[in-house]
C-alpha cells in the first residue's frame, strides 16, 4: 500500500469550512451533559441488572473507566484538529484513507440503524398510551420531524438537543435526589432498605458480571457525538476541551450513581426491573404517584433525543467522508450551511431499517442488528491506535495544539487497548454476543478491503 502524506491543518475545522458554525457554547455544553444519558441507560440497563445483580455497579464502573480513557484520547485529537469527521478524520490522518473509510462508514451504518431502532422504541411507548394507533405512523412522524429539524439550520438541532438534554438531566437528577433521600430514610412515606437488597452481590457469579459488563459497554455508545458537533460550534477547541474534562464526573454521577441507587432500592430479581425498566421500578417502589408514567415520558424524550442526535451525527460523518473523497460526491452538497443531501440519505437508510423490521423480522433485520453489534468497540479501537500515533506527531510538530492531553501517555492508552481486547474476548466467549462480534468483524474487514482498494487506485491516479 503506498504511503499517504497528510498535510496538518490549523484547529478550525477547515475541512468543514462550508458548514455553518451555528452551535453556541450552551448548546455544546448541554449536548455534552445530556449526551451521556442515552436510551441505553433507561431501556437496556434492566437486562444488565437481571444478569449481574448488584454487581452491575462494578460492571458500569469498569466500562465507565474505559469510556473515560477513550473520551480523553478522542478529546485530545479533536481539540487539536476539530472535524465533523471526528475519529474517522483522525484515523485517516494517522493511518491513511483506508482507516478513515473503515471507521467512518461502519459508524454511519451504526447510527442510521440506531435511528430506526429508536423510532420503533419511541412508537411503542406512544402506542401504549394511545392503543389502536398504528406504530408505523408514529415512526414515520418522528422521522419526518427530525429529518426536518436536521435539514434546517444547525442551530435548530442545537435547540432541540438543548431542551431534550435539559429534561433528561433534570429528571435523572431528581431521581438521584429522591433515591438518596429514600436510602437515607428521610423521604416521607418510605422505608429505608439499608443493605438488604445488596447481600446477594454476585447472584450468577462471574458469568452474570460478564453479561452485565458487556451490556454496560454498549450503553455508553453515543458519547462521540459531542466531538462531531464541536466542529460546528463557535469555539470548537474550547467546546471539546470542556466536554472531555467534565466527562468523568458525568459518567460517575449519571451512570454509576443511578445504578447504585436502583439496586439499593429494588431487589435485583424483581420482574419489574426488566418489564417496566429499572427507573420506573425504583420510583414505583417509592410509591410516588404517577412517577412511573412520568419516567416513561423521560424515556420517550431520551429515544427522540437519540434519534435527533444520530441523524445529525450520521449526516456529518457522511459529509466529512465524502469531502475527503470517500463516498458519493452528491452527499457533499451543502445548502444554507447544512449538508442536506447527507441528512436525507441518512434518514432514508434509517427508515429502510424500520421497514426491514416489519418486512423481514426473522432474518434480514436480526442480521443487520448483529452486523452493528460491536461497531462501537471498533470505533474505540481506531481512536486508541490513532491517538498513539498522532500524539508523537503533535509533540514534534505542533505541541501548542495539545490543549487536552491524554493522562499518563502512553501507558493509559495501552491500558485502554488491553481493556478493549478483553471485551472482544468476552464477546467471543458469550453465545449471546459471539455472532455480533463475528458479524461486525466481517463488515469491518469488507470495509477495510474496499478502503485499501480505493486508496491504491487513488495512489496510481
Amino acid at each position: 500500500m503506498p504511503s499517504t502524506t497528510t498535510v496538518e491543518r490549523p484547529p478550525r475545522a477547515d475541512d468543514d469550512a462550508s458548514l455553518s458554525h451555528g452551535l453556541k457554547q450552551r448548546h455544546l455544553s448541554m449536548i455534552a451533559l445530556g449526551g451521556v444519558i442515552g436510551a441505553g441507560l433507561f431501556v437496556g440497563s434492566g437486562a444488565g441488572i437481571a444478569a449481574a445483580g448488584p454487581s452491575i455497579v462494578v460492571a458500569y464502573t469498569l466500562s465507565g473507566l474505559l469510556v473515560m480513557l477513550v473520551m480523553r484520547m478522542l478529546g485530545e485529537m479533536s481539540a487539536a484538529h476539530p472535524s465533523s469527521g471526528s475519529f474517522s478524520a483522525h484515523a485517516e490522518r494517522a493511518f491513511g484513507p483506508w482507516a478513515g473509510f473503515t471507521a467512518g462508514w461502519s459508524f454511519w451504518v451504526l447510527l442510521c440503524t440506531a435511528v430506526g431502532l429508536e423510532g420503533i422504541g419511541a412508537a411503542k411507548i406512544v402506542t401504549g398510551w394511545l392503543p389502536g394507533t398504528p406504530e408505523w405512523a408514529w415512526v414515520a412522524l418522528f422521522m419526518v420531524v427530525f429529518c426536518g429539524t436536521n435539514l434546517a439550520a444547525v442551530k435548530n438541532f442545537g435547540e432541540f438537543e438543548f431542551w431534550f438534554a435539559a429534561l433528561k438531566v433534570g429528571a435523572i437528577t431528581l431521581f438521584l435526589v429522591l433515591g438518596v433521600l429514600a436510602i437515607a430514610g428521610v423521604l416521607p412515606g418510605t422505608h429505608a432498605p439499608g443493605a438488604s437488597n445488596l447481600t446477594d452481590f454476585l447472584p450468577h457469579g462471574a458469568h452474570g458480571l460478564i453479561v452485565g459488563l458487556l451490556a454496560s459497554v454498549f450503553a455508553y455508545g453515543g458519547l462521540e457525538t459531542v466531538t462531531i458537533a464541536a466542529a460546528e460550534s463557535e469555539d470548537p477547541v474550547r467546546g471539546v476541551a470542556s466536554a472531555v474534562r467534565t466527562a468523568m464526573w458525568r459518567i460517575a454521577l449519571f451512570y454509576i450513581g443511578s445504578m447504585a441507587v436502583v439496586v439499593t432500592l429494588v431487589p435485583w430479581d424483581s420482574e419489574a426491573v426488566v418489564t417496566k425498566g429499572p427507573y420506573v421500578a425504583a420510583l414505583d417502589r417509592l410509591g410516588i404517584p404517577g412517577a412511573g408514567q412520568l419516567m416513561n415520558v423521560v424515556v420517550l424524550v431520551a429515544l427522540l433525543s437519540a434519534m435527533n442526535a444520530n441523524i445529525y451525527g450520521a449526516s456529518r460523518i457522511a459529509y466529512s467522508l465524502v469531502g475527503r473523497g470517500q463516498g458519493p460526491r452528491v452527499l457533499a452538497k451543502v445548502s444554507g450551511g447544512v449538508p442536506r443531501v447527507a441528512v436525507l440519505g441518512s434518514c432514508f437508510f434509517g427508515f429502510v431499517c424500520v421497514l426491514l423490521s416489519y418486512w423481514r423480522p426473522s432474518d434480514v433485520f436480526p442480521w443487520l442488528l448483529n452486523m452493528i453489534g460491536a461497531v462501537i468497540l471498533v470505533v474505540w479501537f481506531f481512536i486508541a491506535v490513532s491517538q498513539l500515533r498522532l500524539r508523537r506527531r503533535l509533540e514534534a510538530e505542533a505541541p501548542e495544539r495539545l490543549v487536552v492531553r491524554m493522562w499518563a501517555f502512553p501507558w493509559l492508552t495501552w491500558v485502554a487497548l488491553a481493556g478493549m481486547a478483553a471485551v472482544f474476548v468476552l464477546m467471543a466467549r458469550e453465545p449471546g454476543t459471539r455472532v455480533q462480534l463475528y458479524s461486525t468483524g466481517a463488515m469491518t474487514l469488507v470495509l477495510a478491503a474496499i478502503g485499501c482498494a480505493w486508496q491504491r487506485t487513488r495512489g496510481r491516479s
